[in-house]
């Protein structure tokens, strides 16, 4: 099967397992998802490895020998978890995998099963044609990115690091998509940098009671406060290098005129990719969470919220001072899961291969170093000192909203983007 029509196939295959990680550990996990992955590997000689960390939610590892094995190697990693989708809402089935409109629609299509399908259409392909790359490559698919990792990326690398202990960079999600300019000029936004998880649960405390009385240390008031004044606070502008890099390099692209005195401006003019952008400039504490009571008439004991927290590289302190400012000592924070900023140099050859692997398949392509606001499976890997790059290329539609398909509803990728993703991919190989 030609290489373009394997990833197709490999790509719509991957969303039926409906791999859906809610959080809660309740679902059926990535175990059909890993198996189907390993006997794809298993078919063009490579041998894969299948890691339980717990029931069902399983992780592949195999290694592709290179022409120089006494390099050090390359990590490609992605995750086999999707998010939740409600199918009520969406045009196409989430979990169909519908090909309409010249895209794939299903959930995990961009996040990150599309990557996940170039990669294997890519690695089985120069298995069956003999094409080695210049070093090894270790291939990573991993459950449990979309909470937090404790069940994939972190199980391996704090129970199988020997799997890794040779590879000296990685790449992965979220980066290498493109961002139109005009008919010539497309940025592709390559990932070297990331803001740091600290998702929190917060606790108010007070005097249990019936509801008809008066109360004057009530937990639920003490937390609802405190959770709006973090809702509305807005944390102070940090422009760290590498939202400089980028924004020097969106300034000279679209002939934005950067303002130091009102960076916000600047970017809003980026469109829906504001979005993301718009949150490297500073941490943030969204509320997403309320919990509190069990009946209409009793005044509880406590309550609680969750909150997802992201802070800058080189700004945790400055955010946990800030939070506990604006929290006040009533309320107690504690955390449910947090993990470390990240941010490396573009530079080296690893940047020059992508670089130049984009230039190849689109001369108007032009890379550019960006800060994402979430996080990957990378700052995991980063702990046994490999360098992480967000680097799954796509040459999108000008009209995409393309940050909007992350969890969101319609997510799907054009076919187009899929072959385009797998030339460069193979490319990059040949020069990594």
């Amino acid at each position: 099967m030609p290489v373009e029509d394997d990833v197709v196939e490999l790509c719509r295959d991957l969303i039926r397992f409906g791999s859906v990680n809610d959080g809660t550990g309740q679902g059926k996990g990535e175990r059909a998802a890993a198996e189907y992955v390993a006997e794809k590997l298993s078919e063009v000689g490579l041998e894969p490895q299948i890691f339980e960390s717990a029931t069902n939610r399983s992780s592949v590892v195999a290694r592709m020998e290179g022409e120089d094995s006494s390099r050090p190697a390359l990590l490609i990693h992605g995750h086999l978890d999707v998010v939740p989708a409600e199918p009520k809402e969406w045009t196409y089935d989430p979990f169909a995998a519908e090909v309409a409109e010249g895209c794939i629609w299903g959930r995990g299509a961009v996040d990150m099963l599309d990557m996940d399908a170039m990669v294997l259409s890519v690695v089985r392909d120069r298995m069956r044609t003999g094409r080695k790359p210049p070093r090894d490559v270790v291939l990573a698919f991993v459950a449990d990115e979309e909470a937090g990792g404790v069940f994939g990326a972190q199980w391996l690398v704090q129970n199988k690091p020997d799997l890794f202990a040779d590879c000296s960079e990685g790449i992965s999600e979220v980066g290498g998509f493109s961002l139109t300019v005009n008919d010539d000029v497309r940025l592709y936004l390559i990932e070297t940098a990331q803001k740091g998880m600290a998702w929190m649960r917060l606790t108010a405390t007070g005097t249990p009671g019936h509801g008809s009385m008066l109360s004057e240390d009530n937990a639920v008031t003490k937390l609802c406060e405190a959770v709006a004044r973090l809702g509305r606070h807005q944390f102070p502008l940090h422009v760290t290098k590498t939202v400089r890099a980028f924004l020097d390099e969106m300034s000279d692209a679209f002939g934005i005129e950067l303002d130091p005195d009102d960076m916000e401006a600047t970017v809003a003019k980026l469109g829906p990719l504001a979005r993301i952008v718009g949150a490297t400039l500073r941490n943030t504490a969204n509320p997403t969470m309320l919990d509190a009571g069990y009946k209409h008439n009793v005044i509880p004991g406590s309550a609680h919220a969750m909150v997802d927290g992201r802070f800058l590289p080189g700004f945790e302190d400055a955010f946990e001072r800030e939070l506990d400012e604006v929290l006040g000592s009533d309320i107690i924070r504690e955390y449910v899961h947090y993990d470390i900023a990240l941010e490396t140099e573009f530079e080296g050859a690893l940047v020059d291969a992508m670089s130049n692997a984009l230039k190849a398949e689109d001369p108007g392509a032009r890379a550019v170093p960006y800060t994402l606001s979430g996080g990957t499976d990378a700052k995991s890997f980063s702990r046994l000192g490999i360098r992480g790059f967000g680097f799954a290329p796509l040459r999108l539609p000008a009209e995409l909203d393309f940050s909007g398909m992350f969890h969101g509803i319609d997510e799907r990728v054009p076919l187009e983007s899929l072959a385009f993703g797998t030339r460069v991919l193979d490319r990059f190989l040949d020069q990594s």
